[in-house]
C-alpha cells in the first residue's frame, strides 16, 4: 500500500506541474552534501554513493524532475568553495570507494578501505580532514592495485576496464595531461600553487610550461618528457582516478535517467589556479575579474579570477569565425565536456562571459581596486583604464555618462553586430548545446540583481532565462526584478540558493522584524485568497513561520516563470545557510544531509518545517481561479490529502 501511495502522490505532483505549465522542477545540491550510508561514510558526501542513490529515489518520489549539481572540480584544503575548483578534473573527494570493491571493478578489497574507528563524524556536517585522509589512502591503493602491485588482493582487472581507460585517456588527452602535470609540479613545490614556484633552476620554466610552443624539442617539451620519465606512474595514476570518477558519474547519470531526472551541471565563471597556469598565454595579464558594487554587495567583490583575453578569441579579429584562437578553443573544450556529462547547465555569473567587470591585478587594496574597475568591453575612453579602449564594443556616443560605469544603463544602445560581438562566448555555449541536443530551456543563467544592457540584449538574442530570487523581492517596488510576477516564462524562480539565508531563516526574520504582515499580504494577492477570507488568512500566515514559508513556496508555481529551482536546505527545513558570501570559515560549504532524511522529512511535514510540495501545488492551482480548480478537482483531491497524510513509505 505504501508504494501505491507514493506512486499516486508522484503522479499527482507530475500532473499538477503540467497543469501549471512548469517545465523544470529541480533540486539544487552540491556533491559534499549528499547523504551516505553509515558503512560507507568517509566524512563527505558524493552523488556516486549508495546513500546518494537512495536520496535521488526520494527526490523522484517527491516529484522533482531534475537535479542541479554544483561545480565538481578539485578544491584546496584552505578553500573548499567549489567555485574556485578546477574546470576539467573532478574532485577525487567525490570518489565512492566502496563501489570499487569486487566485480566488475576489482580495484579494492574490503580491508583496503579504512573508515575512522569510533568515528565522531557529524552526520550533518562535512569533515574535510577525515575525507582527504581516507581518499588519499584509497586512491594510492587503487593506483598500486591497477599497476599490478596488489592484484593478489583485489583480483584481476578486466580487459574491458583497461580498454575503457585507454579510450577515456585518448578522448580527454589534452586536459588530462596538463592537469596531471600540474599535480606533479604542485607536489614537487610543496603543495603551493604555481605563483609560489620559485626554488630551483626549473621554477621559471615550470611556471610558464604551457605559455610557450611545445612543438619540436623545445625546452618546455623536454621538461615535460623528463617529468614523465621521473613521475610516469603518478601521472598515470592521476589519469586513472579521473577515469574512475568519469565512470561513476556516468553510472549516476544513468541512474537519474531511470527515474526521469535530468542532471544539470554548473559552469562556474572562475578559473582555478591550475587552469590559469595552463592558460597563461591566453588570459589577460594586467586585469582580473570581480563583481562591481551592487544591491546585493554594495562594496563589490574582488574575486581575483583570471579573464580570457579577447585578443585570443580568434586568430583574425577581422574574421571572427575564421579560425578559433587559444581562448576560444579552451572555452569550447570545457563547455563540450559539460554538455557530454550533463543534460543542462547553470551558467554561473554569465556577466563574466558577456560584459565582465575587471580591475587591476595585484593591488594592495583589492576592494578599492574592484570599486574602481570597469567593464572590459564598455570602456572606450576611460582615463584610468586606457588599456581597455581597443577592446571596447560600444562607441563613446553609446555610453550614458550620467550613470556610474557599473550601472545597468552605462551602455544605452547597441546595433545587432555589436550584440553579436558581446555574445561570442555565449554563442559557443549555444552551439555546443545544439550539437548535444539541448535547447535554450536547458540553460539557466545566474543573473541576479544586475543585468547590464549588453547582457540583456544577448539573453534576448538566444532566448535565455534569468534567475528571480523571491526572498530578495522589494515589496515596495512593483517593478522589482525579484518579484515572481515580473518573471518571463523562460526565467528560473527560486526562494533562495546556496549563497542566501534559507527560507526558514527568512520567515523567522520577517516575523521578528514585523515584515511578515507585508509578506503575507503580498502572498495573499499572488495566491488569490478570496476577499472574505483574506484578512484572517494574512493575520494567521504572518504569525506562523511554517505557513509563511509554505505560501512563499507556493508563489513559485503561480507563474509566469516555467522553471523552478529549490535548494535542498529550503526543502528540508534547514535553518543555517550553506554559504555566507565574502567569508571564509569552517562552516561554509560544509552542510550535509543526514542519513535519516526520510524520517526527518516526515516529522517536518507534520510540524510544517519542510516544504510540502503537494500542498503548494494545490494552492497554486486554486490561485488560477475557480475554473482551474473545477477542471482539476480530482487532481486537487489527491494533492490535498497528500499534503496532510504521511504514508508508511517515509517511516522506513
Amino acid at each position: 500500500m505504501a508504494d501505491e501511495q507514493v506512486d499516486e502522490k508522484r503522479t499527482a505532483v507530475k500532473a499538477a506541474l503540467r497543469a501549471l505549465g512548469i517545465r523544470q522542477f529541480l533540486l539544487g545540491i552540491h556533491d559534499p552534501a549528499f547523504p551516505s550510508l553509515a558503512e560507507e561514510d568517509i566524512g563527505r558526501g558524493t552523488p556516486y554513493s549508495r546513500g546518494a542513490s537512495g536520496f535521488i529515489s526520494f527526490i523522484s518520489e517527491l516529484g522533482f524532475n531534475g537535479l542541479q549539481l554544483g561545480p565538481q572540480g578539485i578544491t584546496t584544503p584552505v578553500n573548499p568553495s567549489p567555485y574556485d575548483g578546477t574546470l576539467f578534473s573532478k574532485n577525487p573527494l567525490s570518489l565512492a570507494p566502496f563501489q570499487l570493491i569486487g566485480a566488475p571493478w576489482n580495484l579494492l578489497s574490503p580491508d583496503q578501505v579504512k573508515l575512522p574507528v569510533n568515528s565522531s563524524l557529524a552526520v550533518d556536517r562535512v569533515n574535510n580532514r577525515a575525507a582527504r585522509k581516507i581518499i588519499k589512502q584509497v586512491t594510492e591503493q587503487i593506483c598500486r592495485n591497477y599497476l599490478g602491485e596488489g592484484e593478489e588482493k583485489c583480483g584481476n582487472i578486466s580487459t574491458r576496464i583497461k580498454r575503457s581507460f585507454d579510450i577515456f585517456r585518448q578522448d580527454n588527452s589534452s586536459w588530462l595531461e596538463r592537469d596531471a602535470l600540474y599535480e606533479i609540479l604542485r607536489k614537487y613545490y610543496g603543495g603551493s600553487n604555481w605563483q609560489q614556484w620559485r626554488k630551483g633552476d626549473k621554477a621559471w620554466l615550470d611556471r610558464h610550461l604551457f605559455a610557450q610552443p611545445l612543438t619540436g624539442r623545445t625546452e618546455a617539451a623536454l621538461r615535460i618528457d623528463s617529468l614523465h620519465e621521473c613521475y610516469g606512474e603518478e601521472i598515470e595514476g592521476y589519469k586513472f582516478i579521473q577515469f574512475l570518477l568519469s565512470q561513476q558519474h556516468q553510472a549516476f547519470r544513468e541512474r537519474c535517467r531511470s527515474m526521469d531526472l535530468k542532471l544539470y551541471g554548473d559552469c562556474q565563471i572562475g578559473l582555478s589556479s591550475r587552469d590559469s597556469w595552463y592558460g597563461r598565454s591566453f588570459i589577460l595579464r594586467n586585469y582580473v575579474m570581480g563583481a562591481p558594487p551592487s544591491r546585493t554587495n554594495p562594496e563589490g567583490q574582488p574575486w581575483n579570477y583570471s579573464v580570457l583575453d579577447p585578443r585570443q578569441y580568434y586568430q583574425d579579429r577581422g574574421k571572427r569565425y575564421h579560425k578559433p584562437g587559444a581562448a576560444v578553443r579552451f572555452f569550447k573544450e570545457r563547455v563540450d565536456k559539460l554538455f557530454e556529462e550533463f543534460d543542462g547547465l547553470r551558467l554561473d555569473h554569465p556577466h563574466g562571459l558577456v560584459c565582465p567587470w575587471v580591475y587591476r591585478r595585484g593591488q594592495k587594496n583589492p576592494v578599492k581596486a574592484v570599486q574602481e574597475g570597469a567593464r572590459l568591453f564598455a570602456s572606450p575612453d576611460l582615463i584610468d583604464h586606457p588599456e581597455l579602449a581597443d577592446l571596447a564594443i560600444p562607441r563613446p556616443d553609446q555610453i550614458d555618462r550620467r550613470q556610474t560605469r557599473y550601472d545597468d544603463s552605462w551602455v544605452r544602445d547597441l546595433d545587432p553586430d555589436q550584440v553579436n560581438r558581446y555574445g561570442v562566448l555565449i554563442d559557443i555555449v549555444m552551439d555546443s548545446a545544439r550539437r548535444h541536443g539541448r535547447s535554450p530551456g536547458d540553460i539557466a543563467c545566474e543573473i541576479l540583481s544586475t543585468q547590464p544592457y549588453p547582457i540583456k540584449r544577448v539573453m534576448e538574442l538566444y532566448g535565455l532565462g534569468r534567475f528571480r530570487v523571491t526572498q530578495k523581492a522589494d515589496l515596495n517596488n512593483p517593478s522589482d526584478v525579484y518579484r515572481s510576477e515580473n518573471a518571463h516564462p523562460e526565467d528560473w524562480v527560486m526562494i533562495g540558493n546556496h549563497d542566501t539565508p534559507t527560507l526558514w531563516q527568512k520567515a523567522a526574520e520577517w516575523i521578528d522584524s514585523g515584515a511578515s504582515l507585508q509578506q503575507a499580504a503580498y502572498l495573499a494577492e499572488r495566491l488569490s485568497i478570496p476577499d472574505q477570507d483574506r484578512a484572517s488568512w494574512v493575520e494567521r500566515t504572518a504569525a506562523d513561520a511554517g505557513e509563511l514559508a509554505q505560501a512563499k513556496f507556493a508563489d513559485l508555481f503561480v507563474g509566469p516563470a516555467r522553471n523552478i529551482l529549490v535548494f535542498y536546505t529550503d526543502l528540508l527545513g534547514v535553518e543555517e545557510p550553506y554559504n555566507k558570501p565574502g567569508t571564509v570559515n569552517r562552516h561554509n560549504w560544509s552542510l550535509r544531509i543526514p542519513p535519516d532524511y526520510r524520517k526527518r522529512y516526515l516529522n517536518g511535514l507534520q510540524k510544517k518545517r519542510v516544504l510540502d510540495i503537494p500542498r503548494a501545488l494545490a494552492q497554486a492551482l486554486r490561485a488560477r481561479g475557480p475554473e482551474c480548480s473545477s477542471r482539476h478537482r480530482d487532481l486537487m483531491a489527491v494533492l490535498e490529502p497528500c499534503s496532510r497524510i504521511a504514508d508508511n513509505h517515509f517511516r522506513n
